[in-house]
Parts: C-alpha cells; sequence; structure tokens
C-alpha cells in the first residue's frame, strides 16, 4: 500500500515531479445529472456525497480540506419575489440581483437554463457605498467559531488545505459584474473610471483583510480567485482595460497570499482568456483552470505557449463524455505528454452536464485512473 499522501501527490505534481500517481479530482456533477444516474445505477452511486471539492470515495477522488471564511456580503440583500407564474419568477436574490427564472427543469435549486438579469445594486457611483457597507472585512462572522482548533489539527494534514470553498472569493471583475452586469460594467470602465479605480482597489483590500486573521496564522497550499471574465470568443474585457484597473491590485493581493506561505494562487475562469494570460502571470498566478474545451482552448495549448511556470487543471471536454467510450478513451490520450511532465491536473472542464449517462462517466473515471497511475497501455 502506497505511503504518499493526497497533499504529497498532489505537490508532487505541481513541482513536475515523479509520483505514484497525478491527482483524483473534480468538479461535481449538475442536480440533473444525480437524479438521472440515480435513475440509471441507484446501487452505484447510493453512496456518494456528491461533494467532489472534497472528495468522492466511490470514484476514487484524493480528499481536499477547505477553510471555511465568508467572503459575501453581510448583511445581504433580503430575498424578494417580485414577479411570477406558472412558468417563471423575478426575484431579487442576497446579491441585490434581479432576475427571471425558468421553474421547468429545475432540481435543487439548479436550473436547467440560465435566469435572465434583469437588475444590479450599483448603476452609477452613487450607489457603491450601499455595496461597500456589506463587505466589511475581517467580521467575526466570516470566520468559524472554531477555527483555532481546527488549524490546530491542520498542522498535521495529510491532504491538501484550500483558504476558501470554491467560489467563496469571487475575482475582480466577477464581482463588479455582479455589481453592475456585463453591459453596465462595459460601459463603467470609460464612463466612471474613478469608481472603477475604487472598486478594485476596494476589493483587493477586502480580499486581503478577511484573509488575514487566517493566514497570519495558518499557511494554505493554494487559494483560489473564482474570475469568469471570459466568453468562448475572447474575455470581456481588453488587455489594456485589465493592466489599468486590474492587474496592479491583483499583483498586491498574489504578494499578500505568498508573503503568508501561500504555496500556489489559482484562478478560475472560463471560456477563452488567453490574451490576459500573460498578465496574470506577471501578476504571480501560476494555475489556471477549467480549460472549457468549447472554447478552442486546450491544456496541450497553454503549455507550449506559457511553459511550466503555468500549472493547469481541467481540460476534458465534457461534450465527449457523452460520446461513446472509444471516443473517451481517444481524448484521454490526449493528455498522456502531460501527466508524464507534471504540473496538470486533468478534471471535467465544469460540472457534468445530464447528457453524460453513469455508464459513460463510470468508463471515463476507469480510463482517467489509469492515466493518473501511468498505464498508458490500458488506454489503446
Amino acid at each position: 500500500m502506497s505511503t504518499i499522501t493526497d497533499r504529497q501527490r498532489f505537490l508532487d505534481c505541481m513541482e513536475y515531479r515523479a509520483s505514484d500517481r497525478r491527482p483524483n479530482h473534480e468538479l461535481g456533477v449538475w442536480p440533473q445529472t444525480c437524479v438521472r444516474w440515480r435513475q440509471e445505477a441507484p446501487e452505484a452511486v447510493k453512496g456518494f456525497c456528491w461533494n467532489w471539492f472534497v472528495q468522492e470515495d466511490g470514484i476514487g477522488l484524493d480528499r481536499r480540506e477547505y477553510i471555511p471564511v465568508n467572503y459575501s456580503f453581510i448583511p445581504g440583500y433580503p430575498y424578494e419575489v417580485l414577479e411570477e407564474d406558472a412558468e417563471t419568477i423575478v426575484a431579487r436574490n442576497g446579491n441585490g440581483i434581479v432576475t427571471r427564472a425558468l421553474k421547468e427543469g429545475t432540481v435543487g435549486g439548479g436550473r436547467m437554463c440560465m435566469d435572465e438579469y434583469i437588475g444590479f445594486p450599483v448603476s452609477r457611483p452613487e450607489d457603491f457605498p450601499d455595496v461597500k457597507r456589506r463587505l466589511v472585512a475581517a467580521l467575526p462572522q466570516r470566520y468559524p467559531a472554531d477555527l483555532a482548533a481546527r488549524i490546530e489539527a491542520w498542522k498535521a494534514r495529510s491532504s491538501v488545505l484550500v483558504l476558501g470553498h470554491n467560489c467563496a472569493a469571487n475575482g475582480f471583475y466577477w464581482r463588479a459584474r455582479e455589481f453592475m452586469g456585463t453591459e453596465g460594467l462595459s460601459y463603467a470602465w470609460y464612463d466612471y473610471p474613478d469608481l472603477m479605480h475604487e472598486m478594485m482597489g476596494f476589493y483587493a483590500d477586502f480580499i486581503i483583510e478577511t484573509s488575514r486573521p487566517v493566514l497570519e496564522r495558518m499557511a494554505v497550499d493554494y487559494f483560489v480567485l473564482n474570475e469568469d471574465m471570459s466568453m468562448k470568443s475572447g474575455p470581456l474585457l481588453g488587455p489594456e482595460t485589465y493592466r489599468t484597473f486590474i492587474l496592479p491590485h491583483l499583483k498586491r493581493m498574489v504578494e499578500f497570499f505568498r508573503a503568508h506561505g501561500t504555496r500556489y494562487f489559482a484562478v478560475d475562469t472560463d471560456g477563452d482568456p488567453t490574451v490576459l494570460i500573460p498578465l496574470l502571470m506577471d501578476a504571480g498566478v501560476d494555475t489556471l483552470w477549467p480549460i472549457e474545451r468549447a472554447s478552442n482552448v486546450s491544456p496541450q495549448q497553454w503549455r507550449r505557449q506559457f511553459g511550466r511556470s503555468l500549472r493547469l487543471w481541467g481540460g476534458v471536454d465534457k461534450r465527449v463524455l457523452a460520446k461513446d467510450h472509444a471516443a473517451i478513451r481517444e481524448h484521454l490520450r490526449e493528455f498522456l505528454p502531460l501527466i508524464e511532465e507534471g504540473g496538470f491536473i486533468p478534471t471535467v472542464d465544469h460540472t457534468v452536464p445530464p447528457d453524460v449517462s453513469w455508464d459513460n462517466f463510470r468508463y471515463y473515471i476507469e480510463m482517467k485512473q489509469a492515466l493518473l497511475r501511468g498505464d498508458f497501455g490500458k488506454l489503446g
């Protein structure tokens, strides 16, 4: 039996060292996918916890642990239903955003399609103070009451430790888009530059000061800034806009995390952010995911373009998993050189959609586990 811990295996991969195998991570599934798999294979999935960022023994996922920090609004906006009919519901959520949502196909709060966005809390500079008062850094209620005891236990950990759950710390563009909407934000860089400089600086300070009470007591293995800022054809803001408004604040944020022992600083961004990657790396970002294949990007392309300084997670095309076993096996063979080299952890490039059968996913996991342990012959 291997004595290598999940944490050591992760560090070996990230540092391009040999190991018994590469880490086995995944993001999760749609609620509708859970329903499908429970119908197709009830015995196979009956013990699943469905929290794949932490672990899932049934598919051999490595364990990761998270320090729960609340980077959200305190207080949030009160949830309010504004309109409702047989097909849709219009409501204001905890972020102050008004959306129209389709009821059909909803499972456990998960929609089959994106909501229509109608209104946002900030449309002009005068609106920003009401947002700022909800983002007071380092409030006691942002941390678990037993944080000190947890920190003592984590010092002897064998698994990877991450600051914040997934999507806990949403990034500069992400939060500004939540404040203003995509269209409003696109104009605001030009119409309200002073507001945007204030907003980016304020948010960097908020993340830093909210993280400080934890990081002064405990170094973590990585931190993720969730920053969806791209679509299929490229980013939603240009490199010059990013360089002017965001880069200086991202750089000082990364410097703060590094100075407090954070091993890796990752950015989670969908779509095609390729033209912004040099700026992310200039700021000190060393990990990028989930490498969304529908945007015509790939981990192979980014490794050739940006070298080993950029670690890569993701890159498994969810669309291939809906095909057949042969297609899945052929797709996984593409990753053989990256698996051998290191600095790459293959995962589905987002949560698994409901057009993927349990049999196909089971086969994908079987073949991926062979890939991770270097049993390349099994992939044909």
